[in-house]
């Protein structure tokens, strides 16, 4: 699944101030969410292939007109609030201070999120399980890891600057014309391990309705980014062990 850790808002980095929305904005915000709600509740209680677009517009109390303003399917209503947490941890590993480490700008960024949102609520855990149980939603959650990982591979590269391919001395990309692969192999890989975290810290949950310690959660969070950041190369077996 795309990592959304587990959040829902737009972060608050820094103590900034947040953006005023006109009331005509704020209204299609609250559309989008009703829609995106609405089709949560119905495809958790019905199963995403038993939910027509039609009862998710009566459901939230739209138009389908209106529905389709907002998504293009019922499938990427569902998926919503996963796309939303993406936006929020790279917008929040941009806003990070340039004078950490890419995982610790990106450890940073995902604790921001998590506060910033309400990771335990019952709505946000079905969100997440019904993700990782439905088949129809995996195009659209591979849609949303790819651009998750081009963004966060883009902002990466912002971080290190002109001419820095990465913390290695490999350098330019062996293939000529191509980036460095550093920022797209980082991106690829951090995500990777943020959505193994994610996976481990549901499967501890003792039911339905309960949610995992939230402290579980930032404590595997922690381990998975300092594996990363030591190395994941680990010494072959030994010939002593080989020959007993």
């Amino acid at each position: 699944m795309a990592v959304s850790v587990p959040a829902g808002t737009q972060p608050r980095v820094g103590g900034d101030a947040e953006p005023v929305l006109g009331r005509r904005e704020r209204k299609k915000l609250a559309t989008r969410a009703a829609v995106r709600e609405a089709a949560l509740r119905l495809s958790v209680r019905h199963g995403v292939e038993n939910v027509t677009v039609e009862q998710i517009a009566a459901e939230a109390d739209i138009a389908l007109r209106t529905f389709f303003n907002h998504f293009s399917s019922k499938e990427d209503a569902v998926v919503a609030a996963s796309a939303a947490g993406a936006d929020a941890l790279i917008a929040a590993f941009r806003a990070r201070p340039r004078t950490e480490s890419v995982l610790q700008a990106l450890r940073g960024a995902v604790l921001v999120v998590m506060d910033d949102s309400d990771a335990t609520s019952h709505d946000h855990l079905e969100a997440l399980r019904l993700i990782r149980t439905a088949p129809s939603l995996v195009p659209h959650q591979l849609a949303i890891l790819a651009a998750e990982e081009k963004a966060l591979a883009e902002a990466i590269t912002e971080r290190l600057g002109p001419g820095d391919s990465g913390p290695s001395a490999v350098g330019p990309s062996a293939m000529p014309g191509r980036t460095p692969i550093y920022p797209m192999l980082c991106a690829a890989t951090a995500l990777a391990a943020l959505r193994l975290v994610l996976d481990r810290w549901l499967d501890q949950a003792t039911g339905p309705d309960t949610a995992p310690p939230l402290d579980a959660l930032r404590g595997e969070i922690d381990q998975a980014l300092a594996e990363l950041a030591a190395g994941l190369d680990r010494p072959g077996i030994t010939a002593a062990t080989d020959n007993p």
